[in-house]
């Protein structure tokens, strides 16, 4: 009888870190999610501003000037 209670003992030790592990294991797999919605974020700014800066480029070029002038001048050069 004594040992029946010992081993639950035992189990109800080992049932609690697996729970705990069970929420660091979610909280883990949660920052991660979060950390790739920014990164995708991220990533819809640098399209955005690429689509600018090729606008740029080509109106530049369309003014008469050579392909390096365009982009030295859409990049903040004079």
């Amino acid at each position: 009888m004594s040992e029946e209670k010992k081993e639950l003992k035992k189990c109800g030790g080992k049932k609690k870190i697996m729970i705990a592990y069970g929420f660091i294991q979610l909280g883990s797999n949660l920052v991660s999610a979060i950390a790739l919605a920014a990164i995708a974020f991220g990533f819809c700014s640098v399209k955005k501003q690429s689509k600018v800066f090729n606008s740029c480029v080509v109106e530049i070029v369309e003014n008469g000037s050579s392909n390096a002038q365009a982009v030295r001048y859409c990049n903040g050069g004079n």
